[in-house]
């Protein structure tokens, strides 16, 4: 491979072995805005900062932005389906029980956690952008399972067995 070029399937196919937690970005609105995203990250604990990567492309993304505030709904292994949902044109997806975070952006109540943002800042990461948001208030709701994506496929967490020790 010449030096600089890159076969975008064969990095996107390598970077796919590496498995990431999914979240549901949510803003207030009518219809509220919705985005499933699987780059979302603690950034900061002071002043407490997260962070996701939403494409250029997005469409609801500039909606979420537009809010000035946002609220990151952790996805747990049962809700695939809702995943599927907000992936999709899917009109029943906000269907799913929610209610008011702080910022008044949906968070799901069988969400294992949620995270409310007041949006902190956006720069340009290639055909994404890389998004802060300064996290007012948070909440756990259930302990479970996170939802994970590996390879194209979603699944669970499932800890290695204790080491056995001689």
């Amino acid at each position: 491979m010449i030096p600089g070029t890159l076969d975008a399937t064969l990095f996107r196919s390598v970077l796919g072995h590496y498995p990431t937690g999914v979240a549901l970005v949510t803003s207030a609105g009518e219809p509220p805005a919705g985005m499933v995203v699987g780059t979302f990250t603690s950034v900061s604990l002071d002043p407490p900062l997260v962070g996701f990567l939403p494409s250029k492309a997005s469409t609801s993304w500039p909606r979420i932005r537009a809010g000035g505030s946002f609220c990151v709904n952790v996805l747990g292994a049962d809700q695939r389906e809702v995943c599927l949902a907000f992936t999709s044109r899917d009109t029943t997806r906000w269907e799913v029980p929610h209610h008011p975070a702080p910022s008044g952006a949906p968070a799901l109540s069988g969400a294992i956690a949620w995270i409310d943002c007041d949006l902190a800042d956006e720069t340009e990461a290639g055909d994404h952008w890389f998004v802060t948001g300064h996290v007012r208030r948070f909440q756990v709701q259930h302990e479970g399972e996170p939802l994970l994506f590996l390879r194209g496929e979603f699944g669970a967490f499932a800890p290695c067995p204790a080491p056995v020790l001689d």
